[in-house]
């Protein structure tokens, strides 16, 4: 075990505001499964480190948390307004993490339609039935050749549903080569989305979400259903939402007002929606 501390970081929201999944908390101690990695991590809230139970240097957590990322600038460049300024002021220090491409983007492809102990649970079953005991209960994710050459029998212990054909689809894709994630990381973020929204199960919302969790497209603004409420019930008027009703409009508008960085805004809103409800600006 060692220490690190890291400079404006907060564990607890960071893990807790929904974009990672393998990750469940008891007490003061987070424990994870990174990779083939069963990681524990706990926040000393006076001193500001980070416990670390795991043989992964420091140089993992701090690619992994994005603790490169120079959030005093991020915040003055998505602090926009009352919404987004109470946001940051309340979950200070959650930062956005850099995922394996892999497992991200099965991860949001089966989290369509879904809470988020219902994706954990699925994600549970998957690595239980495919992947590789890491320790007692803790399993590592499957790898594309797994899951690409698992029955059908096997996947329907998975709890997937009508998922199950669009990952295993996916998984082929991987192996064979048609879909290269290094390919996806030098496109541009437009680009880059098409080629994901070609794979089926994937839409706008759950291309967002991989482009800006596992390929580091900072103007991924992705629109689900507590984004979409927020933008119509802070920011459009009548006249309007008229005319953008949709969600790739909601995307574009997202972009425009936030700016580079508005997949951070994304996730401040995003957290303080679910956490929160409607907050009031005054």
């Amino acid at each position: 075990m060692y220490r690190i501390k890291p400079e404006l970081f907060n564990l607890n929201y960071t893990l807790d505001c929904g974009q990672v999944f393998r990750w469940e908390r008891e007490g003061d101690w987070w424990t994870g499964v990174v990779g083939n990695h069963v990681i524990r991590l706990s926040r000393e809230e006076d001193s500001g480190e980070l416990l670390v139970d795991s043989e992964l240097p420091p140089e993992f957590f701090a690619r992994y948390f994005r603790l490169d990322d120079d959030l005093h600038s991020i915040y003055e460049s998505i602090n926009r307004d009352l919404l987004i300024d109470r946001a940051i002021n309340k979950y200070r220090g959650l930062r956005l993490i850099r995922q394996d491409p892999w497992e991200c983007l099965i991860s949001y492809m089966l989290a369509t339609a879904s809470s988020i102990p219902t994706i954990q649970k699925r994600i549970y079953l998957l690595s239980r039935f495919l992947g590789k005991e890491l320790e007692d209960g803790y399993f590592s994710f499957p790898d594309p050749e797994a899951l690409a050459n698992a029955d059908f029998p096997t996947l329907d212990r998975c709890k997937l549903g009508f998922r199950t054909e669009r990952i295993k689809a996916a998984a082929e894709e991987v192996c064979s080569g048609e879909l290269d994630f290094d390919a996806i990381s030098r496109l541009e973020y437009r680009y880059a989305r098409e080629r994901l929204m070609r794979l089926r199960g994937i839409g706008e919302k759950v291309a967002d979400c991989v482009l800006l969790f596992a390929f580091e497209k900072m103007e991924s603004f992705p629109v689900d259903t507590h984004i979409r409420q927020t933008i119509q019930h802070y920011h459009i008027d009548d006249s309007y939402f008229e005319t953008c009703k949709n969600l790739s409009c909601m995307g574009e508008w997202g972009r425009e007002y936030f700016g580079h960085y508005c997949g951070y805004a994304q996730e401040y809103l995003y957290y303080q929606k679910r956490v929160e409800g409607f907050v009031p600006l005054y």
